[in-house]
């Protein structure tokens, strides 16, 4: 390139000014004394640009230029890497977050099933237990006849305690806790209407005068064919039978 560098370039042409300056003060009468050294100076510097052809000049002002924009393109990389590495850190936290949350989520999940799994197995055994703890029927003394209080005092003893109140409702409907009743129409017969009533025969020979006989056999035919007394009475709310 040329004998100077951009500064160079910028200093000779201040110098220029100087000397031209300095000439036309001589021209003009001006008597007032220059410093000889800054003089020289000056048109040594003068020498060097005049030494510097006119296209070198503009190669040198492009060269700066050239280094401007290499500067300018350097920073806006960096300032570009700068903001992709900072969007990068927030959909890396982003994605922990949500991981996290999808964690708890499951380990919510698990907590709620194994819960809900714990507490089955608990009403089992408490139903379990119940059955295990009711009278039989063959338990209670016979006589010649009861009332309505005896009867439904035998259905609490033989009746698991979460299930009574179904078994209940079922034997109001059905004969209002009357172990002798009889449908006139169909035959059905005892607390929980039978049809026939000789069915309940499987319970016990006394199934026509034991109430606790009926009751027997009226809770074993609940539980095979509805599960429960509350299944029955489930059923039995939709049809109006059972």
């Amino acid at each position: 390139m040329s004998r100077i560098s951009v500064r160079g370039f910028a200093v000779a042409s201040a110098t220029a000014v100087t000397t031209v300056g300095a000439v036309v003060g001589v021209a003009s009468g001006n008597t007032q004394p220059s410093n000889s050294n800054d003089f020289e100076a000056a048109a040594s510097d003068a020498t060097l640009l005049a030494d510097i052809p006119a296209g070198q000049q503009a190669q040198v002002q492009t060269a700066s230029l050239t280094q401007q924009a290499d500067a300018q393109a350097m920073a806006a990389d960096t300032a570009a890497k700068k903001t992709a590495a900072e969007e990068a850190r927030k959909q890396a936290a982003a994605s922990a977050i949500e991981k996290q949350q999808a964690a708890e989520k499951a380990e919510a999940a698990a907590k709620a099933k194994k819960a809900a799994l714990k507490k089955e197995r608990e009403d089992k055994a408490e139903a379990k237990a119940s059955r295990s703890s009711a009278r039989d029927a063959s338990s209670f003394a016979t006589k010649s006849s009861y009332t309505v209080a005896e009867v439904q005092a035998m259905a609490r003893q033989m009746i698991p305690a979460d299930q009574f109140q179904c078994f209940s409702n079922i034997v109001n409907h059905e004969s209002t806790w009357n172990y002798k009743a009889v449908n006139a129409s169909s035959g059905a017969y005892g607390l929980v209407q039978a049809l026939p009533g000789s069915k309940m025969a499987s319970a016990g020979a006394d199934w026509q005068t034991n109430p606790a006989t009926q009751i027997k056999w009226g809770l074993n035919y609940m539980n095979d064919r509805y599960q429960s007394p509350c299944g029955a009475w489930s059923f039995w709310q939709s049809n109006h039978w059972y």
